[in-house]
């Protein structure tokens, strides 16, 4: 048999009445945009630091690096990419940013006398290199020898590759990989043109390395 206790025997509540259910999921959206990325949790508002003041700035190094025959030193973030570099750093806009990631060549310069897609290579680490861009091949007013067989062979329709074929080309040729036509094609592979100017662009090469 159960006993009913009087209301007055039941002992009163000895602190403030706290709901027990959790925060819903509107109210836990609605609280979190109102202080700016606080959590809830147990009813306490916990803060959660911005992203970028909790890692703090983007890491830097100091760099320098010989480019078209002039010392440039300078502090980059270390996630700088060479062509980022040399176009948004140093104003040298020659070198295109086409695929931005090494399939198309319109990038390419020479560090240290060999090919490269400046929009693979990190900037640091080109300490003391010697970077050659398609602005630094011609000798004041007079053209690169292959700059002016490209212009002979009118071997160009938009343009936009015509820096990184250039550059590839003149690497070609200190490469010695001229032997024939289909060796230029072979180590030119790199190096897309979306005109389709292949043959004339072969034409040039081989003019310039002295088969015609």
């Amino acid at each position: 048999m159960s006993i009913d206790l009087p209301e007055s025997a039941v002992p009163p509540p000895t602190g403030p009445v706290e709901s027990s259910s959790p925060p819903s999921r509107r109210t836990f959206i609605a609280t979190s945009a109102a202080v700016g990325g606080a959590v809830v949790a147990g009813g306490t508002f916990l803060a959660v630091p911005d992203e970028a003041t909790a890692e703090g700035a983007s890491p830097s190094s100091r760099v320098s690096l010989t480019v078209n025959g002039t010392r440039r030193t300078m502090t980059v973030d270390n996630r700088t990419s060479l062509l980022d570099l040399l176009r948004d750093h140093l104003g040298l806009t020659g070198s295109k940013k086409g695929c931005n990631a090494g399939a198309c060549g319109a990038c390419t310069v020479l560090v240290d006398g060999h090919r490269v897609n400046s929009c693979l290579t990190l900037a640091v680490r080109l300490e003391g290199a010697e970077v050659t861009t398609v602005e630094g091949l011609a000798e004041g007013d007079r053209l690169h020898p292959l700059q002016q067989a490209f212009i002979d062979e009118d071997a160009f329709q938009c343009g936009y590759c015509t820096p990184g074929q250039i550059v590839s080309g003149v690497g070609c040729i200190q490469e010695g990989h001229t032997g024939s036509p289909e060796e230029i094609r072979e180590w030119m592979s790199g190096n897309i043109c979306r005109c389709g100017c292949y043959v004339k662009i072969v034409r040039a090469v081989e003019q310039t390395a002295g088969r015609k």
